[in-house]
């Protein structure tokens, strides 16, 4: 039954796929992030697994990060998707609701498609720093990422939760995270601070023997910064398996959720594209499991609830929502088909007399 049910509505999808394989293929753009990032290679998922099928030509930036990934949403032409850090999305929205004019023009027409995985907060030290938790950092010289970027964003509004006060001037650099640790190494700075999805090409990528010389700080979950860090950020782990040439052990940390962005587009061509996206999205979704970064194993195909100021891409929401329902009916069906018969109730008299029905 699930089969049949699953095969007719991936079978509407596939002849929206065959009617688009001939038509001009439309060109839009996704800003991600950095080159050896993690999004840059989720965009580059979505380019191949999601957009191809239905004719959509997807061409996927590099850029500084989530800050910067907004305000080209907003005014770059030809950028029709965007991958955004919550807690940046929610510092715009803050700002706009606060009054800031440029912050609410830049925010208020955005719209989210679907919320996607956690970002784990990686923060990096040398080998033979006496530092130990998120906690020490205070007062130390810290590279919180470029500005613009989603992990500058982050970097601050942490430290700014876990001890109140903002990170002093003489204290923060701006720098690229392949230049942040390189100043790491070289004690140039104390901390550097790198928001990325598991595992990073950044720290897969690094030379055995520069890896040796730095480690990763761990959160204490008992300490009060950890407590007032958790305002904004959740608990997670950096995995040993993720970078078996650096880490022997577990890492505890925080994370903050990647979100995939949009603009509350109207114009009829535009929104058809994105409704064949979302449909592509639901069709291919095992595809990007199986076959895109290892992140997309974290990803669930839901719409969850949203915190206020926040709101879905209406048409691609109506489109994921009827998938889901699809698919809901399809496995409630194929539950029902296999749930256990009732046992018998009657008796051995019953049965030798040929009543039991």
């Amino acid at each position: 039954m699930l089969k049949r049910l699953l095969a007719g509505w991936l079978g509407l999808a596939l002849m929206v796929v065959s009617s688009l394989a001939c038509a001009e293929p439309a060109h839009y753009k996704i800003v991600t992030g950095p080159e050896r990032g993690t999004y840059i290679q989720i965009g580059q998922d979505l380019s191949k697994w999601v957009a191809q099928p239905v004719g959509i030509d997807l061409e996927v930036m590099a850029s500084k990060g989530s800050a910067e990934n907004v305000q080209r949403m907003r005014f770059e032409p030809g950028v029709k998707l965007a991958l955004v850090q919550s807690d940046v999305y929610q510092a715009y929205i803050d700002m706009a609701n606060a009054g800031n004019a440029d912050a609410g023009t830049a925010i208020r027409p955005l719209r989210l498609i679907m919320p996607l995985y956690d970002e784990e907060i990686n923060v990096v030290v040398r080998a033979d720093s006496p530092l130990k938790t998120f906690a020490d950092i205070k007062d130390k010289s810290i590279s919180v990422g470029l500005i613009g970027s989603g992990t500058a964003q982050s970097a601050t509004t942490l430290y700014h939760l876990m001890f109140g006060q903002a990170i002093p001037e003489q204290n923060i650099q701006h720098l690229s995270n392949e230049d942040a640790l390189a100043a790491l190494i070289v004690k140039k700075v104390d901390v550097a601070i790198i928001v990325v999805g598991q595992p990073a090409k950044l720290f897969n990528d690094m030379n055995p023997e520069l890896l040796q010389q730095i480690r990763l700080l761990k959160v204490d979950p008992a300490a009060p910064e950890t407590a007032r860090a958790k305002q904004t950020y959740f608990p997670a782990t950096i995995r040993a398996t993720s970078y078996p040439n650096w880490l022997k052990e577990d890492v505890p940390t925080l994370t903050v959720k990647a979100f995939l962005v949009t603009y509350d587009y109207g114009l009829r061509d535009t929104v058809g594209n994105l409704n064949h996206f979302a449909d592509s999205l639901c069709a291919n979704f095992d595809n990007l499991q199986e076959h895109g970064h290892p992140k997309w194993k974290q990803v669930k195909l839901e719409l969850p609830t949203l915190v206020r100021g926040w709101k879905y891409y209406a048409p691609v929401e109506k489109h994921l929502r009827a998938c889901l329902a699809n698919k809901s009916a399809a496995i409630s069906a194929t539950a029902a088909q296999a749930a256990p018969k009732p046992r018998s109730t009657c008796s051995d008299q019953e049965r030798l007399l040929l009543l039991c029905k």
